[in-house]
């Protein structure tokens, strides 16, 4: 499997790691082993301005090789690693012991275009998924876990 493969996965891409996230979900309420991260809302919770989040996001644009405007990114490039940097790297290559996605490498959940991105800065997605455990029976989420790892970037 390519390197650029397993950047691709927010927490473990391994057959054993898949399993577990299928077992427990992501930010599942009731289950005390779910895989847990929380991106701030930046605006929505007013930590910081329109114009730092439209710098942060044309900061992304520049990382992940897109048009961008290099006065906003390069105003912001401290402003990065004060609040990015611990979750995203300070390379943006991410960190996926957290499930924070690279910034980098062109894959997108909720869409690269700027208005998608500074959707994300200002709003936060901060996504859900179920665990399973309660719901299918062990053979069923070790077959899923297979299922999920032979789509393709499974390490």
């Amino acid at each position: 499997m390519a390197a650029a493969d397993a950047a691709r996965w927010l927490w473990d891409g391994t057959l054993d790691g898949i399993e577990y996230t299928l077992r427990h979900g992501v930010r599942h309420d009731g289950d005390d082993a779910t895989r847990f991260s929380l991106m701030p809302s930046f605006g929505r919770d007013g930590l910081l301005s329109d114009t730092q989040i439209d710098g942060l996001t044309h900061y992304v644009l520049r990382v992940s090789g897109q048009d961008f405007d290099a006065d906003l990114a390069s105003s912001v490039e401290t402003l990065y690693q004060q609040q990015c940097a611990t979750c995203h790297g300070v390379d943006a290559q991410g960190d996926r012991t957290q499930g924070a996605p690279n910034l980098t490498d062109q894959e997108w959940l909720y869409g690269s275009t700027e208005a998608a991105i500074y959707n994300t800065i200002y709003n936060a997605r901060n996504s859900h998924m179920l665990a399973w455990q309660d719901r299918l029976d062990d053979a069923s989420i070790k077959a899923l876990a297979v299922y999920v790892h032979t789509l393709g970037g499974g390490e």
